[in-house]
């Protein structure tokens, strides 16, 4: 995947087109889009990375982690919550999976 689909894929996570998270960052409209074609500069990567909350290292490619799914479901729906409803809303989470997970090996005898 390039760095140009994994931003679409954060923003789209969002629920956000490309022109409007260039515009939040302060870039040029179609600046990410451009990023089809061309490697954007380290400082452009910076802003992205720490607007989704992920590595400049996952956005580049050089870092794959496919607890990606829950982890960057989980950012990119709380990126309007406070931190302290973010560990709220995470801590009730753990203790659903939890639970689920004991239930499931309970049915699996």
């Amino acid at each position: 995947m390039t760095t140009f689909e994994r931003i679409k894929k954060l923003a789209d996570g969002q629920k956000i087109s490309l022109k409007e998270l260039a515009l939040k960052l302060d870039m040029g409209e179609n600046a990410i889009y451009s990023w089809k074609k061309k490697t954007p500069g380290a400082d452009k990567i910076k802003v992205v990375a720490d607007y989704f909350d992920v590595s400049t290292d996952y956005l580049l490619g050089r870092e794959e982690k496919e607890e990606e799914g829950f982890v960057t479901f989980f950012r990119a729906n709380t990126s309007d919550l406070s931190d302290e409803k973010k560990q709220l809303l995470e801590e009730e989470l753990m203790a659903f999976m939890e639970a689920r997970r004991k239930f499931l090996d309970g049915k699996g005898k």
